[in-house]
């Protein structure tokens, strides 16, 4: 939960902009695009959200979550996918509102609900596979009508629970994959096989595909946390969520200690529409520790 709230602050003032920004600039937690340094934007913003639902109420209770973005929405962040904007006020109950929007607009496979699943892959982390990979696609759903996005949030939720355990979550890749649903498991296999590189990517990485793909890559081709992190911010376009949900697996993969120092120094998570509450890096250790403890099992 710390890597992908560092990768997310890391990556916020390169949003949107070319490849290679991060290497050429060398400004790193610096702020930037409206991003003070340090800052978590709404990546890290709806993790929190989920997890404090998750121990709140003492397990996932979807109209408890989606009533949180709902206040959070409406509490006017700095950024807000246009899609998580219109399914959250659109005025519809919460377990209508993602399908509705999805039934009207036909598209819905942003990675919106991959990028803030940090929190809730570490919670359900202790109760296997199925139980992990079923919560995330139903978190996911509140927010996202198209399966696809679905199933990348429980692939990352899958990987985050190997590296955990202490395995490598590359050589999960294959019985992740298995459990992944046979309409989407052809095109995930594409853009998570050893072979697969951003270049190759045919949607921008705002998607779900190219978004988790990149974040796999990442993790691959690098040998420690910074590197991945850096790695995944330099492919420009979403970089803030790109490196988050890199983030994510990195930390799962390397722990807290690999997280550099003068990441968490800055790093820092407002939260819009919960009065002037924010959160700083030793809040989001206390956090995980919590949602690891009181997961089922």
């Amino acid at each position: 939960m710390l890597g992908s709230a560092a990768g997310d602050a890391l990556g916020a003032p390169y949003e949107f902009g070319p490849a290679g920004q991060l290497s050429a600039r060398g400004e790193e937690m610096r702020g930037g695009g409206g991003w003070d340094p340090g800052e978590a934007t709404d990546d890290t913003q709806m993790a929190v959200l989920v997890a404090e639902s998750l121990l709140e109420r003492g397990g996932l209770e979807l109209p408890d979550v989606f009533g949180r973005f709902q206040r959070w929405a409406a509490g006017q962040p700095k950024d807000i996918g246009l899609q998580t904007e219109a399914v959250l006020t659109g005025g519809q109950p919460w377990d209508l509102a993602a399908a509705l929007h999805f039934q009207i607009n036909a598209r819905a496979a942003g990675n919106g609900s991959l990028m803030r699943a940090s929190g809730s892959a570490v919670y359900f982390s202790a109760a296997g596979r199925r139980a992990t990979m079923d919560a995330a696609r139903r978190i996911a759903a509140l927010t996202h009508g198209d399966r696809a996005a679905w199933e990348g949030t429980a692939i990352l939720h899958e990987l985050v629970r190997v590296a955990l355990d202490g395995a490598d979550p590359l050589a999960a890749l294959p019985a992740t994959l298995d459990a992944v649903h046979p309409d989407h498991r052809g095109r995930y296999g594409l853009v998570l096989a050893p072979d697969w590189h951003p270049g190759l990517a045919t949607e921008f990485n705002g998607a779900v595909w190219p978004c988790l793909g990149s974040a796999v890559w990442a993790l691959r081709t690098t040998s420690g946390f910074a590197e991945a992190v850096r790695a995944a911010v330099d492919l420009g376009g979403d970089t803030d969520t790109v490196a988050a949900v890199t983030g994510a697996l990195a930390g799962a993969r390397y722990g807290q200690g690999a997280v550099p120092a003068h990441w968490t120094e800055r790093l820092h998570v407002p939260l819009p529409g919960f009065g002037e509450r924010v959160l700083y890096a030793d809040d989001l250790r206390a956090l995980a520790q919590r949602l690891l403890e009181a997961g089922p099992r």
